[in-house]
């Protein structure tokens, strides 16, 4: 350990989310220990006035003596320990309020850690986010931020540590000069000894931190896949890396105990010891005054207290410095991941949205996802992506809501460049019912307005919620129900049915009332009387909004405007629909017979 080269690194960590208010908790810690040292040394001058032996005086004695005169309090012993009881009082109330205070800016900075990286998470890049597992994100934000703002009070009380140390060390040198030096010398011999057992805690903390992160990606992929497992009896494939996990984190757990235990342990005997030798060195060798002696011993105890304090918060703070690495490194990797937004805000869409020799990779060595696509979609008009699994149609659509970015060509919204376009002015216009449906643990009013307000309070808001939900044709089951628009749907709707909570999905994007209303695969779990429902709603919207319809079930795209075919990256047919289905010879025409249309 090297505490005057790695804490001040550290506190500048902490800095950054809470500002310099915290160097003023330092501030109180000296006062309170410059406080509690004039206490103890104020015990010269006491035992000078029980003194009857003629002994001489130590320097320290007769300056205290001086400064007690100086305020008129020489010589009454009364009066000294009346000022020595205050001055441990107005410690004892200093301490409680830079513990308060400690704790106040502890609460700030779990609410300034969590609220900053909600916000860094939100503004990242897609396709960092595709590249990463959910169960990093949850660890970092409940996991790894709470072990970072943990350790905040850990490194305040190790700063305060040293502050207190060098404070009676620096007492002790103005009492008896030989003896600090023996004491300081004795604190950095404290220290080395302990350096090799805070390097192996701190490597701890990291590999803690690392394996946290491992065991919430296997937690919530068992948890997501919950009813495939148990319902094939599979869960005990998950449960042995589990718990390979589990035992990993029980074995850190133990080392980092030990530790702690040893340094904790060895705290007293280890006071005590030195306490003796610097006793015998101070009345049999160096025949020193017996008074300063005592006070000296005090001034010692709290000394190498602190030294020890010192170890024991460091190794503490050790054990979390993994999270605050961790939480650091990645606000520093959102930043250079954080999504770019242009300049240009959009106004409605009115005219077009044109791909221009658009290629995409997800990953250069891999190739071309999309290769050279080229084709133009009018505003409000109805228009269809079909193609093979595979072929690059749901690419397409992150490139269309500008997720994701051309590695060549562009994509222009009404003939704005996309790299130019301020994202939100784009997005807010977007309806997007995905094939993995969006259902939130809440109220059924509230999926579909997504929080916008109390139906039991906005009589507009009701009405509009019940128009979205009778256009996506679920009005009718919930009016089924006891609660109504207030029925809870539990995680992810689980208490509804596939094709409910589809329904339910398409009914918020239709109360956002959107300028473009993207539906990949929006029906495949709907049953056939559901899917007309639904198909005779997006047959509604023809000429009022614009509508890029992906599908596998091409009974969906029959009433569309226009059709893309695509195949392995490429563009390779469009037209209308009859068109292209009346072409013989045509990609999609065979696709139409598979299907028995």
């Amino acid at each position: 350990m090297n505490p005057l080269r790695d804490i001040p690194g550290y506190l500048k960590v902490f800095q950054t989310y809470i500002g310099r208010r915290m160097y003023f908790i330092f501030i109180l810690n000296l006062a309170a220990a410059l406080t509690e040292g004039f206490g103890i040394v104020m015990l010269l001058p006491l035992l000078e006035a029980m003194n009857t032996s003629g002994a001489a005086s130590s320097g320290a004695t007769k300056i205290m003596g001086d400064l007690l005169e100086a305020i008129g309090l020489s010589g009454s012993m009364v009066a000294i320990l009346i000022l020595i009881g205050t001055a441990f009082l107005l410690k004892g109330v200093i301490r409680f309020g830079a513990g308060a205070y400690t704790g106040y800016l502890q609460a700030q900075l779990m609410r300034e850690l969590k609220a900053r990286m909600f916000d860094a998470y939100s503004k990242m890049d897609y396709l960092y986010y595709a590249r990463r597992n959910t169960g990093h994100f949850i660890n970092i934000i409940n996991g790894q931020i709470g072990g970072f703002y943990g350790s905040f009070s850990q490194f305040i009380g190790l700063f305060s540590s040293i502050i207190t140390t060098f404070t009676y060390f620096g007492l002790a040198f103005f009492v008896a000069w030989r003896f600090g030096l023996m004491a300081l010398g004795i604190g950095i011999l404290t220290l080395l000894l302990f350096q090799r057992l805070n390097i192996y805690v701190r490597e701890l903390s990291r590999h803690t931190a690392q394996e946290n992160g491992h065991l919430s990606k296997l937690l919530i992929q068992s948890l997501q896949a919950f009813k495939y497992l148990t319902a094939t009896a599979q869960i005990g494939h998950l449960r042995t890396g589990i718990m390979a996990s589990i035992q990993q984190l029980t074995g850190y757990q133990i080392r980092q105990s030990i530790a702690g235990a040893f340094t904790s342990t060895i705290i007293e005997p280890f006071s005590v010891f030195f306490i003796v030798i610097i006793v015998i060195v101070q009345v049999v060798i160096l025949d020193e005054p017996l008074a300063p002696m005592m006070v000296s011993i005090l001034l010692f105890h709290r000394g190498i207290n602190a030294v020890l304090s010192i170890q024991g918060r460091w190794q503490s703070a050790l054990g979390s410095i993994g999270s605050v690495e961790m939480v650091r490194d990645e606000f520093r990797v959102q930043q250079k991941s954080c999504e770019r937004d242009g300049e240009k805000d959009l106004l409605p869409l009115s005219n077009s949205i044109v791909f221009q020799h658009v290629d995409f990779a997800y990953d250069k060595d891999l190739g071309n996802v999309l290769d050279d696509i080229s084709l133009h979609i009018p505003a409000r008009t109805t228009v269809a992506l079909v193609g093979s699994s595979g072929a690059g149609k749901s690419t397409m659509v992150d490139l269309l809501s500008l997720l994701l970015r051309p590695r060549r060509g562009e994509v222009f919204i009404d003939g704005v460049p996309g790299h130019r376009v301020r994202l939100a002015s784009w997005r807010r216009q977007i309806g997007y019912v995905s094939q993995e449906t969006v259902v939130f643990d809440d109220t059924i009013a509230n999926n579909i307005c997504l929080w916008k307000g109390d139906i039991e309070k906005d009589t507009e808001l009701l009405a509009q919620v019940r128009s979205a939900a009778q256009r996506a044709h679920i009005a009718n089951f919930i009016e089924t129900l006891p609660s109504g628009y207030n029925t809870l749907v539990g995680d992810r709707g689980i208490r509804l049915s596939g094709g409910q909570r589809q329904r339910l999905f398409i009914a918020r994007e239709l109360f956002k009332q959107p300028n473009l209303l993207i539906l990949d695969e929006a029906t495949s779990s709907l049953d056939t009387e559901s899917e007309r429902y639904i198909q005779q709603s997006i047959d509604a919207l023809k000429g009022q909004m614009t509508v890029v319809i992906i599908a596998h079930r091409l009974s969906t795209i029959r009433n569309v405007d226009y059709v893309y075919v695509l195949e392995y990256g490429r563009l390779i047919e469009e037209g209308p629909y009859d068109e292209l289905r009346d072409t013989e010879t045509s990609r999609f025409n065979r696709m139409v017979a598979m299907q028995a249309l």
